[in-house]
């Protein structure tokens, strides 16, 4: 018969409690009449884990690339289920109770995936920052970036179907890999949803090889670097657009709030915020580009539009009238010097010249480097 469902376990010394998991799964798929498979991923185990997973008649899949994420992917690809259930081995998640993901994919769902906080976290189930700092931030954070309606983002028991797995082409390799997939999943429009799971304590007497703070950056660098809206581009808007307002209202006049005066000082700094904005604008664009050539993001409108709107001629145009305005308030400047007999100035009127000169210089140098960066990015597109 077709095998329906793969349950994959990845292993690394879980000799205490693999063969709990195992007969918890067997269990399942006697009583719910599925026809299944359980596929230990092997990631280095010197325990005896491998004798007891064979002694039960599970298959194991030797994955000799170290991490989480690639014990998964080495265990997912030998899979031959149509579905495909995975987590932890280390019986914090029930597997005689699968029944409501398997429910939830024979109804047409893409992904699967479990929420703890709606199902229950049993005491001692998941250390306090986990459970108050960690996983409500980087899930609310997910939401925010991607629009995700899971609120739950790294619970480690979720299913899928293998064809939804070929699509979400997954690259990470560590703790990362629970995140990537529902990122990926939502990239590629597939129909996510969540159901409620329980948590246990872990089975285990030793540690678990989470690492809180080293995993949750990796998790956090992973969300931004897959989200360079947040990233870059927002932070770009905001410093360009306060940087151009504040700049120019201080040119005019200082600026006076109460007894305090911003002036030709607080000048520069505004000046610097558009250039910063800038840079970021500028990473924005070659992180879009390097992210959807090389298959981490799918290709959009938007990325098309990059290409349309901003190419080598238009950069070098607009890069040369703004040196050009650059140039005419220097020698502006030098005017002015000029009519003191290259004597002393005042810094107040003269800094009000040569701040925006040297600003509009070194953007529009910036903006003609970019243009032909840019430009050779685009071949590729372009042809």
């Amino acid at each position: 018969m077709n095998i329906e469902l793969t349950v994959v376990m990845p292993c690394l010394n879980e000799v205490e409690t693999l063969a709990i998991c195992i007969k918890k799964a067997q269990s399942f798929f006697e009583t719910n009449h599925v026809v299944g498979e359980i596929i230990i991923a092997d990631n280095g185990s010197t325990d005896g884990s491998i004798t007891i997973a064979k002694q039960l008649n599970a298959r194991v899949v030797h994955v000799n690339e170290k991490g989480y994420g690639n014990a998964l992917k080495g265990g997912i690809e030998a899979a031959n289920g149509i579905y495909i259930i995975m987590a932890d081995a280390d019986d914090s998640y029930d597997f005689s109770a699968l029944l409501p993901f398997l429910t939830q994919l024979r109804a047409g769902y893409d992904l699967v995936v479990g929420n703890r906080f709606k199902g229950g976290i049993k005491k001692g189930a998941m250390p306090f920052l986990h459970k108050y700092l960690g996983n409500p931030v980087l899930s609310f954070i997910g939401k925010l970036f991607f629009k995700i309606n899971i609120n739950d983002f790294h619970c480690g028991l979720r299913g899928f179907s293998k064809e939804a797995y070929k699509k979400m082409n997954l690259k990470t390799s560590g703790m990362e890999f629970a995140s990537e997939m529902i990122v990926k999943s939502k990239l590629k429009n597939l129909k996510i949803t969540e159901v409620p799971t329980i948590l246990h304590p872990d089975g285990r007497s030793r540690k678990p090889h989470l690492n809180t703070w080293q995993d949750g950056w990796r998790h956090l660098r992973f969300l931004s670097l897959y989200s360079p809206n947040w990233l870059f581009l927002y932070p770009a808007l905001f410093l360009m657009i306060l940087g151009f307002i504040s700049s120019a209202l201080l040119i005019i006049n200082p600026i006076q709030i109460n007894h305090i005066i911003l002036d030709i000082h607080t000048l520069l700094y505004t000046s610097s915020f558009v250039l910063i904005g800038f840079q970021f604008l500028v990473f924005y664009c070659l992180t879009k580009i390097y992210a959807v050539e090389n298959d981490l993001l799918p290709k959009s409108q938007r990325y098309d539009r990059l290409f349309k709107y901003i190419n080598l001629e238009r950069g070098l145009v607009l890069g040369t009238l703004i040196l050009i305005i650059g140039f005419v308030l220097s020698y502006y400047g030098l005017f002015l010097w000029k009519r003191t007999d290259f004597g002393d100035l005042n810094p107040t009127d003269t800094l009000r010249v040569v701040i925006p000169a040297v600003f509009t210089i070194l953007l529009g140098i910036q903006v003609i480097l970019f243009s032909l960066f840019f430009s050779i990015l685009g071949l590729k597109n372009n042809s």
